[in-house]
C-alpha cells in the first residue's frame, strides 16, 4: 500500500477525519504497518503498553482473562483503534486483542500518539468519545448481565 493509500485509509477513521492530509502523511510515514495472522495477538493483557494499533483491514476479538477463563468482550474491525488505554494512562494492557483472520494494522508508538494529540487537540476529543462509547457499552452489558 502506498503512502497516499495509507493517508486515504487514515482519513476514513473518525479519529483522523479532520486532520490535514500532509500531517496524516507524516503520521503514516512514522507509523509501522503490521500484518497479523489468524489467532495472533496484536497485544496481550498484562503487557506494557508501548503502542496503539489502527485496524486497516480485518477483524479481531478483544478478550479478557477471568477466573472462569478467557472472555470475549468485544469485536473490532476496520477503522477501529485498539491499545490506546495502556498508552494513555501507563497501565498494563487491559485486554488481549487477537486476530480473527488476517489483520492489517498501523502501529502508532506512544511518542507518536502523544505528539499527534499535542499537535491536534481534536484527536484527543475523538479519543474521549471512543472511550466514552466503550464505557457506555460496558455499562449496558453489566446492566444486562445483572438483569
Amino acid at each position: 500500500m502506498s503512502l497516499d493509500q495509507e493517508v486515504a485509509t487514515l482519513r476514513r477513521i473518525p479519529l483522523f477525519a479532520n486532520i490535514d492530509p500532509a500531517r496524516l502523511k507524516l503520521m503514516a510515514f512514522a507509523s509501522q504497518r503490521m500484518v497479523f495472522k489468524d489467532g495472533q495477538a496484536l497485544c496481550r493483557q498484562g503487557d506494557a503498553g508501548d503502542a496503539a494499533y489502527i485496524i486497516i483491514e480485518g477483524k479481531a476479538d478483544v478478550v479478557i482473562d477471568t477466573a472462569d477463563g478467557p472472555l470475549r468482550v468485544a469485536a473490532v474491525g476496520s477503522n477501529d483503534i485498539v491499545g490506546e488505554i495502556a498508552i494513555l494512562i501507563d497501565v498494563p494492557r487491559t485486554a488481549t486483542v487477537q486476530a480473527t483472520g488476517e489483520v492489517v494494522t498501523l502501529k502508532i508508538t506512544k511518542d507518536l500518539f502523544f505528539r499527534m494529540v499535542s499537535d491536534f487537540p481534536e484527536i484527543a476529543i475523538e479519543v474521549m468519545r471512543v472511550l466514552a462509547h466503550r464505557l457506555e457499552k460496558t455499562n449496558e452489558q453489566l446492566r444486562e448481565a445483572r438483569g
